[in-house]
């Protein structure tokens, strides 16, 4: 059974870049709530965003946003509430709603930790989630038009031990999932949140269930995303002493090789007018990395080059690209956040 529904989970995520074309350009409304300014950096920036764009305020009073997801089908985000343990939905026509309660557990009550994180449509239109309350990765037995709680377990265990607090994930069009374990969340006094690997995680599950570790060297290993040619897989480390991402191979087989530092924040961390670190992340059909760090988004190409920095003026959690890329969406703190895009 597990072999089955792995088969069925190809990426179409924002942060891989087959399925940009013969789908509907995205309508915002106009709003009159704007924030921060886009930093540029290089004019190579220009080709993806005006420097006098404004960041739309879509969402608010949330309590800790991540996860924004486009769904093509129904033209909406959806986006995980971690600590109120929620996935709220974005409607451009009707605002922001309840998608779900409870989605970081299998069952209707909760227990400790906290909610969902990532989030990832599949080829099937499927909602795959990183559960983090449950420690584990799971898909929904529900088409997303209609969701309910009923998951089925895709792995919860490396070895004998229990993930940590699965965090983020991004797909190979071969059904191989490439995820973050980090240890966010887990506590020495409740014995449902204690760490039972001795390291945060970088893994990659095959659609036949088989789970490989990939590094165990990273210290908080976070946002995660795939090259448009899927050969270089990306990793932002969001350690509060090195704030940085780092960059693989991916090989014939499917495992990482040449391992290295692919850009520094720690010049910017800390100081002001740059919260937050390096966390989640969406990479263009271009190539160039659309990163959340200190500020708000990084535009980075993949030969390590700033391009721009969306500044939020926010703690910057992640962000999602729409199917044909015309708009980013942002998750700051405790708010949605969108900015439009040119599209090639």
């Amino acid at each position: 059974m597990k072999k089955i529904l792995l088969a069925m989970i190809v990426a179409i995520s924002g942060c891989q870049a087959d399925n940009i074309t013969h789908n509907t350009y995205v309508v915002l409304p106009e709003t009159s709530k704007t924030v921060g300014f886009v930093e540029i950096f290089d004019d190579q920036a220009l080709q993806y965003i005006n420097k006098d764009t404004r960041i739309s305020i879509r969402g608010e009073g949330f309590t800790w946003i991540e996860g924004p997801t486009w769904i093509e089908d129904g033209q909406y985000l959806i986006f995980s509430d971690i600590p109120n343990n929620k996935i709220l939905k974005y409607d451009p026509k009707a605002g922001t709603s309840l998608y779900m309660a409870n989605p970081g557990y299998n069952t209707a009550e909760s227990g400790t930790g906290g909610g969902s994180n990532g989030l990832l449509i599949n080829n099937q239109k499927q909602l795959v989630l990183m559960q983090q309350g449950a420690r584990q990765i799971s898909i929904m037995d529900a088409p997303t038009s209609a969701p309910k709680h009923k998951f089925t377990k895709l792995v919860s265990h490396y070895g004998d031990k229990r993930l940590n607090s699965p965090n983020d994930l991004v797909q190979h069009s071969n059904g191989d999932i490439y995820f973050t374990d980090p240890t966010y969340g887990l506590n020495k006094t409740d014995p449902d949140r204690m760490q039972q690997l001795p390291f945060s995680g970088i893994y990659r599950l095959t659609e036949a269930g088989e789970l490989t570790l990939l590094d165990d060297q990273l210290t908080f290993p976070n946002g995660i995303g795939l090259s448009p040619d899927e050969k270089t897989l990306y990793v932002a480390v969001s350690d509060a002493k090195d704030q940085h991402w780092v960059a693989y191979d991916v090989n014939t087989h499917g495992n990482v090789e040449n391992k290295r530092r692919f850009y520094d924040a720690n010049h910017l961390a800390g100081t002001a007018g740059h919260k937050g670190g390096a966390d989640g992340l969406a990479v263009h059909s271009s190539g160039v990395i659309f990163a959340t760090g200190p500020g708000g988004v990084w535009l980075l190409t993949p030969e390590a080059k700033l391009l721009a920095i969306i500044r939020t003026g926010e703690n910057t959690s992640n962000c999602a690209l729409t199917t044909n890329e015309d708009y980013l969406f942002i998750s700051a703190d405790d708010y949605l956040m969108s900015v439009p895009l040119k599209t090639r």
